[in-house]
């Protein structure tokens, strides 16, 4: 470990253990309510309060979208499956003093809505080409999927981002560290599930292990926490989990942790999709250089979201979303395919210990994911805002592998250091044999048959 969430770490080894049962817990000294400073909040005077922190020179984990828990248990109620429509429920609409887009009946008032914003100088040019490249590339993903009501389902549901958009830019809205899914007065965690569901091919889409699955949510009932590592492909995961395993496991989906990078959350294109789902909100690793000026900021912020996330492990029934690559998949340079990116030791090191010093049981799974197809990041890391948006109809699937211990893989290793690097490999390992069994499924188009004796393939939704 390095930076300031060593000394963070060693801080809380060294003043803040205290035994119980038997059981070796930490206490994190955090405030004892949540700060009044929203996430990313505009830099204050020097003289009043810092931004909100988290810190440590390898915990910048860039997550797409995202979820987090309250900090309660979950309560865990009888599944029920997803509605069948693709749409985005008017009924989700909270009132807004402008309707450009909730009452455009066709394409053409969409785009003219646009323009129309544009030239009144409520709506940025380059937010406004944002918003009509995404209108017709999820126009016509959406088409190819074959859907009978592909315009119907184009109109409803880019009406609704358009319009979620145009609010957010005339008011925009601020994530704390700990950012709980908005579901009233409109439910963007449903209006995130309606519009990536039409661009699942869920014929050639699969679920790896789903008893594990099943496991896990025996556990949360029981108290204990789960940490997914996971490799990281899209904007889209988020909700590509939820959609492979909402008719089986709805309450798990709906109240996952996605630790998120502040690319995710401060993208106009991208903000609706993340406010519906809960969140710990970091600064990525790969864009903590970004602005020299704002790095000792950055690193301050992610101490706070680091405290958030060991005071919601603290209370056990946790399921947490982490993807230690510090950022998404990009196709290999010699090869041009797609693998998952390199696990990132010190940030799987940092988790384990949040998990192993919070308290209750603690569970670390390896999982991967295969759904580049449907919205690719661009083929290289970017450090502007606003990236292009290419969307696809295609298959897409998830895998986990049991968990995996650390006592067990790091018995006869030196020092910690391998240990750390011997732990995070074998993480890794397990996601890269999943993601290979998903991408013969998919890719291959061998379907179930691409199952092994690790890796047992399904359709849970079937």
């Amino acid at each position: 470990m390095t930076d300031s969430f060593a000394k963070y770490a060693s801080h809380i080894n060294a003043s803040n253990c205290y035994r119980h049962k038997k059981k070796t817990m930490f206490i994190f000294s955090t405030p004892s309510s949540s700060p009044s400073t929203a996430f990313f909040s505009p830099p204050r005077a020097s003289n009043s309060k810092p931004l909100l922190s988290i810190s440590s020179s390898n915990f910048y984990l860039r997550s797409s979208t995202s979820s987090v828990c309250s900090s309660t248990s979950l309560t865990f109620k009888i599944p029920r499956k997803p509605k069948e429509s693709y749409l985005v429920s008017a009924n989700m609409t909270s009132s807004v003093s402008n309707r450009t887009f909730l009452n455009a009946q066709n394409e053409q008032d969409v785009l003219s809505g646009i323009k129309k914003e544009v030239e009144a100088g409520t709506l940025p040019p380059a937010v406004a080409a944002g918003m009509e490249e995404v209108y017709l590339n999820y126009k016509s993903a959406v088409i190819k999927s074959g859907d009978p009501k592909a315009d119907e389902t184009v109109l409803s549901n880019m009406t609704a981002l358009l319009d979620r958009i145009f609010l957010d830019v005339k008011e925009p809205f601020v994530f704390e560290p700990h950012h709980k899914a908005k579901r009233e007065p409109f439910d963007y965690y449903m209006f995130g599930q309606n519009y990536i569901r039409p661009l699942v091919d869920f014929k050639h889409s699969y679920v790896g292990n789903m008893p594990l699955f099943m496991e896990m949510e025996e556990q949360l009932k029981q108290g204990h926490n789960i940490i997914l590592m996971s490799n990281h492909q899209s904007e889209a995961d988020p909700a590509i989990i939820a959609l492979l395993l909402e008719v089986r496991l709805p309450t798990i989906v709906e109240n996952m942790i996605y630790v998120a990078g502040d690319r995710v959350i401060t993208d106009p294109l991208c903000k609706p999709f993340s406010i519906g789902r809960n969140l710990i909100c970091v600064y990525s690793k790969k864009h903590m250089l970004d602005d020299p000026e704002l790095i000792d900021m950055k690193r301050k912020a992610n101490t706070r979201s680091l405290k958030e996330m060991a005071t919601l492990l603290r209370s056990g029934s946790q399921i947490i979303w982490i993807a230690p690559s510090g950022g998404r998949d990009r196709p290999v340079s010699d090869s041009g395919e797609w693998a998952p990116a390199p696990f990132d030791p010190s940030s799987v090191d940092n988790m384990r210990r949040l998990v192993e010093h919070s308290g209750p049981p603690g569970h670390i799974y390896p999982l991967a994911i295969l759904c580049h197809d449907i919205m690719p990041p661009p083929l290289k890391v970017e450090k502007e805002i606003g990236e292009k948006r290419v969307i696809s109809f295609h298959g897409a699937g998830i895998s986990v592998a049991p968990e995996i211990s650390f006592s067990n893989v790091t018995a006869a290793c030196e020092n910690p250091e391998k240990a750390k690097d011997g732990y995070s490999k074998a993480l890794y390992d397990s996601v890269s044999g999943q993601y290979d069994v998903l991408k013969s499924a998919i890719h291959g188009k061998k379907g179930l048959e691409a199952s092994t004796p690790v890796v047992s393939l399904s359709q849970p939704w079937k």
